[in-house]
């Protein structure tokens, strides 16, 4: 199991489809619990990689890989070939518990075709965790294409009135998209064969061939992969299909799509963008380009949200926002910017995901989304009153829950670069609370003026099955982000470095997918080293022969939240 969990946890979905087609139609409670068992089993399987990758955490590269270059289809270099980091695992764990809770929450709310929607939805997973684990960009295409039809599909069914308007403009804005990522990949099938006489699609090799590109045709290359990835985030001003997509879609679909789908574009930028295209990333005019419409999205969405009528699109246009912080932080492309960026999109996928599933369950009972309907809510429904408060404070930063660790590390680590793009960025707080903390008097507080509310039902035990682990998540990692920080301390230093070699306390990046040099220097003695930590600042070492680089970890650039950056590995490395 050890050997093949990522295949394991890959197709374990996959399998629940396929059982869902032998089962008739008309039997929809066994359909239901197929779906849900499944997705439960997608969660557990995944389980065992936490405790696993926790123990290789500080190896560079790829670990857990299966599959060899060209063991697919040879003709043209493609192979099956997975293998995840600590940015991958973070996204894998978001996936399959998101996954779980969207197919739980479907229970009461998908009553028609309720065969073919678990279906497409269990495969929609599948395509989802294979764009996080391929370490092929043949196989990584494949997958990211392949969840697009079942998306498609969930808007077009199971959608509301303008199903059909809504999962058209997704699909043609993702397609767009993806047709010119499609160009930049066969560019770089090419210019590897060019420089090596070879034809791959292997990530590791191409990690060597790529940064070699230079001159104008970097740039467009760059920007075609950009425009592919903006779209899916979605950036300003790429964004306009998601309020579409949001509002139209099943309550279930919104929160997959909120939680995870948005996630693969930021993904792309961390596991392609910048690690292909180094030189470009750091041109001046190129970074300020991505930092200004980062900055903007965050304002605008934040706006948009305040003069919205609408609860499920207000929760969309702040998605917007949302991952405006996270883009920031990857632009800013400092440690701590790009630690706080990949927490902060696990973060929206908790919080955001849980505020879909709120108005989702209003809008079960009451058939209506318009704030203006609602008022003194908590009177009728407290319990459920108490977990939206909860996941507002979340949403919008709070301090000891999860939303405030993730903001927090990119405005410091983007103001460390340019403090006038973190005093930009940081109305976006603000203006966060005060749209979350407006909808929430309006419909929560006041008198019930509407006699259709009087009777409305509290939260069932599976409605509260699924936030409850969503609430626990938003606690822990506000109390106790660390772990996060030390499972991402060797992807984000390898990737700083690779991007910004001269930048301080970063060591010198091991390739992608090369396998972890374990060999450590010889071990001084307990005196010997507790000396030269009194006379000598920090350092950061690689531990491969003839690669080390050492560095003062510089002062300015550390905070509590980089402990795992910086303090845990090298305390692991002596």
């Amino acid at each position: 199991m050890y050997n093949h969990i990522l295949s394991i946890i890959l197709f374990t979905p996959l399998v629940g489809a396929i059982l869902i087609v032998f089962i008739p139609k008309g039997n929809k409670n066994a359909i239901r619990w197929v779906a849900n068992i499944f997705g439960v089993l997608g969660f557990a399987v995944s389980l065992p990689l936490v405790p696993w990758f926790w123990a290789v955490k500080d190896r560079a590269g790829f670990q857990f890989v299966e599959g060899s270059p060209d063991n697919w289809i040879p003709s043209i270099g493609a192979g099956y070939v997975l293998g995840i980091d600590g940015i991958s695992l973070l996204l894998i764990m978001l996936t399959t518990l998101l996954g779980a809770i969207s197919i739980l929450s479907s229970w009461e709310s998908i009553r028609d075709r309720v065969k073919e929607y678990y279906a497409w939805f269990l495969v929609l997973q599948t395509g989802m965790l294979g764009v996080f684990m391929a370490n092929d960009f043949f196989l990584f295409f494949v997958f990211w294409e392949a969840m697009l039809v079942p998306m498609y599909l969930l808007i077009g069914i199971w959608g509301g009135p303008h199903k059909l308007y809504a999962a058209i403009k997704f699909f043609l804005y993702t397609l767009f998209g993806s047709v010119l990522m499609l160009l930049g990949i066969i560019f770089l099938y090419f210019h590897h064969h060019t420089l090596t006489g070879g034809y791959t699609f292997s990530l590791t090799e191409l990690y060597a061939t790529a940064p070699k590109i230079a001159g104008s045709a970097a740039v467009w290359l760059f920007f075609a992969f950009f425009l592919g990835f903006a779209i899916k985030v979605p950036m300003f001003p790429f964004h306009t299909w998601l309020p579409d997509a949001h509002v139209e879609a099943p309550t279930a679909g919104s929160v997959i799509l909120a939680g995870v789908l948005l996630k693969m574009g930021t993904y792309g930028f961390l596991r392609f963008s910048l690690p292909f295209f180094p030189a470009v990333s750091m041109t001046a005019w190129v970074r300020s380009l991505l930092i200004t419409l980062s900055i903007i999205g965050i304002i605008y969405g934040a706006l948009v949200s305040l003069v919205q009528k609408d609860m499920k699109k207000l929760v969309a246009y702040s998605s917007v926002s949302h991952l405006g912080f996270c883009t920031l932080g990857i632009f800013a492309l400092s440690p701590l910017g790009l630690s706080g960026s990949v927490i902060q999109q696990i973060n929206h996928g908790i919080s955001t995901g849980a505020l879909f599933l709120i108005v989702g369950i209003l809008h079960e009972r009451r058939h209506t989304r318009e704030i203006a309907e609602y008022g003194g809510i908590s009177n009728v429904m407290p319990i459920y009153a108490t977990i939206t408060l909860i996941i507002f404070m979340s949403s919008m930063g709070l301090p000891l829950l999860n939303g405030f660790v993730g903001e927090f590390t990119i405005l410091q680590g983007t103001f460390v670069e340019n403090k006038w793009w973190a005093a930009w960025a940081a109305p976006g707080v603000i203006l966060a609370a005060a749209y979350l903390l407006w909808l929430y008097q309006r419909v929560f507080f006041g008198h019930n003026n509407n006699p259709k509310n009087a009777k409305l039902q509290d939260l069932s035990a599976r409605e509260l099955a699924t936030f409850v682990p969503l609430v626990v998540l938003a606690f822990a990692i506000g109390l106790y982000p660390k772990p996060l920080f030390q499972i991402l301390a060797t992807p984000v230093n390898n990737l700083v470095a690779t991007v910004r070699p001269d930048y301080p306390g970063v060591t010198k990046p091991v390739a992608a997918g090369e396998a972890a040099r374990t060999e450590q220097p010889a071990a001084a003695s307990a005196a010997e080293q507790q000396k030269a930590r009194e006379q000598k600042p920090p350092v950061s070492r690689t531990s491969a022969p003839g690669r080390a680089k050492i560095q003062p970890v510089s002062k300015s650039r550390s905070s509590p939240f980089a402990l795992g950056l910086s303090r845990e590995s090298q305390k692991e490395n002596r």
